[in-house]
């Protein structure tokens, strides 16, 4: 029989947002790289730092030890060359991440092989691979490699929070409010309070964490938490909305537009996603966070972008 993922939770990432190469990056970035190849090479048998995503990943992992059919696979995508995937595959066993496969592209944009892999989720350091991915309907986040680590504290658990709108949620609300303010939002939340969301793009991911968190057992449970600008009245149509797609969530948090960075710090997930660059920055001081670049304000900034430039 061929081998298969079908039934898995499927975790792509870059080698970046699993490892700590912010140093050999920087050859990368410049282009160099066969002075990338050549550090990566000489560095094969010393074991990178743990990344930004580590904790996750790691976590995620420790689903298989308590299962005798596994059930989470972590697969490599990177725009590592092979011969740097060795450090990869090294530091991995180093860490006993059981972690099996991987696709190295030198260069070129890996997010393609996300379709065969169906993946439930891509973590990556690259923006456009992220835009890439989330286009073509797979769950991903730009990692931001500078953020803390996650804590410690809960060597048990996973925990993943989610923002709402244009993550777990469309951006049908974050489109009214773009257009008419805080007053046009809450009335049309309101008004449609028994009307489910639709979809947001990390749908797929909280689905296959619900499946996942009946698979709990004394060794590994998940534990997730909504984070939200979002408040009373305008709460109701979020939390129907998971009623309706018969999805809980353990911890919700209807924050009405204080930083987030604060609260995520007392839940300590081990990653947080959210599309607003402004929450993610609060946030990746005190917890691993990644951006989510759907939705109306990530396609009004891309446009600002784009004309800044002319």
């Amino acid at each position: 029989m061929p081998a298969t993922l079908a039934g898995q939770l499927v975790v792509a990432i870059s080698s970046r947002a699993l490892f700590d190469f912010e140093e050999e990056n920087q050859l990368f970035e410049a282009k160099d790289d066969r002075a990338y190849m050549q550090l990566q090479l000489q560095r094969v048998g010393e074991p990178a730092k743990p990344g930004v995503a580590f904790s996750l990943v790691n976590k995620l992992l420790a689903f298989n030890a308590a299962s005798p059919q596994a059930s989470v696979e972590v697969v490599i995508l990177s725009r590592n060359d092979p011969v740097s995937g060795m450090r990869v595959f090294r530091s991995a066993q180093h860490y006993g991440l059981p972690i099996q496969r991987g696709v190295f592209t030198r260069g070129e944009s890996p997010w393609r092989y996300l379709r065969p892999l169906n993946a439930h989720l891509f973590l990556s350091t690259n923006e456009a691979d992220v835009r890439s991915a989330l286009e073509a309907g797979v769950p991903a986040a730009r990692v931001y490699p500078h953020s803390a680590r996650a804590s410690d504290a809960h060597p048990h658990e996973v925990r993943i929070a989610f923002d709402g709108d244009a993550v777990l949620f469309s951006d049908e609300a974050e489109q009214v409010f773009q257009s008419g303010g805080l007053d046009a939002f809450q009335a049309h939340e309101r008004d449609k309070a028994l009307k489910p969301l639709p979809a947001g793009p990390f749908k797929p991911l909280l689905e296959a964490l619900q499946l996942l968190q009946r698979q709990a057992s004394p060794a590994m449970r998940v534990r997730t938490a909504l984070v939200t600008a979002r408040s009373a009245p305008a709460h109701e149509r979020a939390i129907r909305t998971l009623m309706d797609w018969h999805i809980e969530i353990d911890e919700a948090m209807f924050l009405g537009g204080l930083p987030k960075g604060e609260f995520l710090r007392e839940f300590e997930p081990d990653f947080f996603f959210d599309d607003q660059t402004g929450h993610i920055e609060n946030a990746s001081a005190h917890v691993p966070s990644g951006h989510v670049a759907a939705g109306v304000s990530n396609l009004i900034a891309q446009v600002a972008a784009v004309q800044a430039e002319r």
